[in-house]
Formats: C-alpha cells, sequence, structure tokens
C-alpha cells in the first residue's frame, strides 16, 4: 500500500491487470469500477457502513498492534490515509476483509465483521499485508509462494491465533499450538482468495514456513496480546529514534 502507487514504477502488464480485477471482484463484488477505488470515509459515513467506518476510526486511534503499523508504514515511506486506503464495502462468502493491491486499499467486509474486537483482528491482518506490499516487491497474483508468505506472517503477528482466539475455536492443548494455527490459518486465507486446491496452498505454506514464520517486522517478536504489542511499539519507536541519531 504505497503511499503515492505511481512512485513504484510502471504498472502491471495487461494480462496482470485483469487478474487482479478478477480476483478482487471474485471476492469483493463491489471492488472496481472502471479500476477506481469506492468512495472513502466522508462520502458513505451517513450509509449503512456507518458502523464499520466508527470501529475502523477506533481502531485506528487506540489499537497498540495498528498503530505500530501505522509508524512502521510512515517510516518505510508508504504512509496510510484512512479516506484513501480503507474502505468498508460488502463482500462475498465469510471474508472479513483483503488488501487489494490493484488499488492499494485495504477492503473491509461490512457484512462480516462481528464486534470491535474482530475489526481490530482484521485491519491488524490488513495492515500486515500492506506493509509486505511497501518493504517488498510481492507478486500476489501469480506467485502462490508470495502471498502464503505475507499470509503466515499475518496470522503470526496479528493476533489472530492468540490463545483466547484458539480457545473460541475449540483449539488449544496441543504442542508447537501456536505455528500449527499459524500454518492452518494461513492456508484458510490462501484458499479464501485463490481458485486453488488445497494440497497446493499446503504446499507453499510449507515451502516458505520457517522463513516467514520467523520474519517477525515490523514487531521484533510476536505480540501474543496487546501488553505485548504496546512493547513492541515503544521498542520500535525508540529503534527509530536510535538510528536517526547515528
Amino acid at each position: 500500500m504505497a503511499g503515492v502507487p505511481e512512485e513504484r514504477g510502471p504498472g502491471p502488464a495487461a494480462g496482470e491487470q485483469l487478474q487482479q480485477q478478477h480476483v478482487s471482484c471474485q471476492v469483493f463484488p463491489e471492488r472496481l469500477e472502471e479500476g477506481k477505488p469506492q468512495p472513502g470515509f466522508f462520502s458513505s459515513f451517513f450509509t449503512n457502513n456507518q458502523k464499520c467506518q466508527l470501529m475502523l476510526l477506533k481502531t485506528l486511534e487506540t489499537n497498540p498492534y495498528v498503530k505500530l503499523l501505522l509508524d512502521a508504514m510512515k517510516h518505510s515511506g508508504c504512509a496510510v490515509n484512512r479516506e484513501r486506503h480503507f474502505s468498508c464495502e460488502d463482500c462475498n462468502g465469510s471474508v472479513s476483509g483483503g488488501f487489494d493491491a490493484s488499488s492499494s486499499q485495504i477492503v473491509l467486509c461490512q457484512n462480516n465483521i462481528r464486534n470491535q474486537a474482530h475489526m481490530n483482528r482484521v485491519v491488524t491482518h490488513e495492515l500486515i499485508h500492506a506493509f509486505d506490499h511497501c518493504r517488498a516487491h510481492v507478486d500476489w497474483f501469480t506467485n502462490v509462494r508470495h502471498l502464503a508468505c505475507s499470509e503466515i506472517r499475518a496470522a503470526n503477528l496479528s493476533g489472530d491465533c492468540s490463545l483466547v482466539n484458539e480457545i473460541f475455536r475449540l483449539h488449544f492443548g496441543l504442542k508447537q499450538h501456536h505455528q500449527t494455527c499459524v500454518r492452518d490459518r494461513a492456508i484458510l486465507s490462501i484458499l479464501a482468495v485463490r481458485n486453488i486446491n488445497k494440497e497446493v496452498a499446503q504446499k507453499a505454506v510449507d515451502k516458505v514456513f520457517e522463513s516467514c514464520f520467523n520474519d517477525l517486522e515490523p514487531f521484533g517478536r510476536i505480540p501474543h496480546n496487546k501488553t505485548d504489542a504496546k512493547y513492541a511499539h515503544r521498542d520500535f519507536q525508540n529503534r527509530d529514534r536510535y538510528f536517526s541519531n547515528i
């Protein structure tokens, strides 16, 4: 999610653009009308997505995971603008959100996000994808291993595999359970947005799992809860100050 997409160099080839639009419209049917992003915060405030917009605002202002990611994006030259880079929309199936690389927008599925805690997790998850998009040349649409790596990182660092969430899913008590949860959630995320079979998704995840699971940027640790995320944010800010003084 570059702040100014044009700065990322030449756009995708025509074939890749068609594939991007197909993926976006398949999961997010309101996504791209003649390639233009959907209306942002102010234009949709008084419509039926008001609840989504208000939850988003609270997440951006108060959630420690998100505050760290926003700082990291800005530090990497990809400052996030709420009106430009977030869109509350209806989505197909049970998808809660997604990062649309073709328009550098995070889509929040207003018909599927249930409450504030759910919004917090979705925004964190998608901002990790946006951070990866900012710092690396991710081939989201044709290289499933690139997608798998970012999904592993998002599941690992967003709190989605926290003990509390896993207890609610009735999944707990297994050896190396966090790693198992991250792997399973990454596979499910790939299957939600790509028309591939489960075996292909599993192989892609397994191929890159070790290196991507151990890539903890920008947190520097696995933030298992909000307290961990607050400490990670403090350390990130101190690290930034240290390098600025060298």
